[in-house]
């Protein structure tokens, strides 16, 4: 058996390396990029040799044991915890917001209860069952925590007003009245010691998968010999955007270099819309283990994704559900066809959701065609 996996980040490289190790197949992995890792790919950097995240930060985080034992078969972990601070008309917060944010911005000194009791009382107690993005912040946490920490980011981040986008994008982010000023709120937290492009090389390293880079796939693309398709790509673009183009955000980034330590911590966001770049990242704090005199950091800007552009994040707004549903119903009349992963499904997936979603699809197939 043959079988062509289209992508090669988590979801191909995952499927690809249970499918070969559990039926008899032979997998050829393509990718348009000249690298493997899709968006999680790591490279050491040729000035500093600081190991950059070349897409943006990438910090492992998951409650599910399965995926955790899975993914450190192909490499060492070491423990890592986000603290990511936010730069908000001078001053320096902590995210998520948690009791010393609440405290530092309102210049109090609330306990956790009080905390809370405070925070309840600047809700829009107007609003029932929150339509969008602000609303759900206006419900939770009244109208000042909102405009300082999340209306200029979102807006810049995503492009639009956050009255056009979907409430759930912000209930992924908690609000603690605590000091708990880690990022996360798994369990599981850390980054490969190698960086994540030694995780792929060793996912993919097996006699029956062929990794062919700087391969697009289109409709042109000759499938005839494959016994089956698992697609990790944009929906959109596997279809020749014959309903339209499902909307995303991408993002670019502007590398600086200079001596010793930029701004002591991996990711400071910048709120203000004054300010045109979103957050900036100083990639020597992801690996304290290491040991760099040069640091290097960059700028990250956010813009709409157009042709040439690497897809980031699904908008998942109301005319593209739309476009989306047209695309899901032509995907489900093909056969021998798997469509796999954050692209190819349109939603915001992290990266143990992808590989828990690549495991089980490829415990399926195998089930099906063992």
């Amino acid at each position: 058996m043959k079988i062509l996996i289209v992508g090669a980040g988590f979801s191909g490289a995952v499927i690809a390396e249970r499918l070969v190790n559990t039926l008899d197949c032979e997998a050829l992995v393509i990718d348009e990029r000249d690298h493997i890792g899709g968006n999680c790919h790591t490279a050491r950097d040729r000035s500093t040799n600081v190991m950059v995240h070349t897409y943006g930060p990438h910090i492992f985080n998951t409650d599910n044991l399965e995926v955790w034992e899975y993914i450190q078969r192909f490499g060492e972990f070491h423990s890592f915890i986000n603290r990511v601070k936010i730069v908000y008309k001078g001053q320096v917060y902590s995210m998520p917001i948690n009791l010393h944010t609440i405290n530092q911005f309102f210049g109090k000194t609330l306990n956790p209860r009080e905390a809370r009791e405070f925070v309840e009382g600047l809700s829009d107690k107007r609003i029932g069952e929150p339509k969008n993005f602000e609303e759900q912040a206006m419900k939770f946490i009244g109208k000042d925590l909102y405009k300082a920490f999340f209306y200029g980011y979102t807006k810049k981040q995503w492009g639009c007003e956050p009255s056009e986008l979907p409430a759930s994008i912000l209930k992924r982010l908690p609000v603690r009245f605590n000091y708990n000023d880690n990022y996360y709120n798994n369990p599981i937290q850390g980054i490969p010691v190698n960086g994540y492009t030694s995780l792929f090389e060793k996912m993919l390293d097996h006699p029956k998968i062929k990794v062919q880079l700087n391969t697009r796939f289109d409709e042109g693309f000759d499938t005839s010999g494959f016994d089956h398709v698992f697609y990790s790509g944009p929906l959109d673009a596997f279809f020749n955007y014959k309903h339209g183009r499902l909307s995303y955000r991408t993002v670019f980034f502007e590398r600086h270099e200079t001596e010793g330590d930029y701004q002591g911590n991996p990711v400071i966001n910048y709120s203000e819309e004054t300010v045109p770049y979103t957050r900036v990242h100083e990639h020597k704090h992801f690996t304290p283990w290491e040991q760099h005199d040069k640091t290097v950091y960059f700028k990250e800007y956010s813009k709409e994704t157009g042709e040439g552009d690497i897809p980031y994040y699904p908008k998942r707004l109301a005319a593209d559900m739309e476009i989306l549903a047209a695309y899901q119903q032509e995907a489900e009349k093909l056969k021998n066809h798997t469509f796999i992963g954050r692209l190819a499904t349109y939603r915001y997936m992290d990266m143990h959701h992808v590989i828990a979603e690549a495991l089980a699809a490829a415990s399926e197939f195998a089930k099906n065609r063992g």
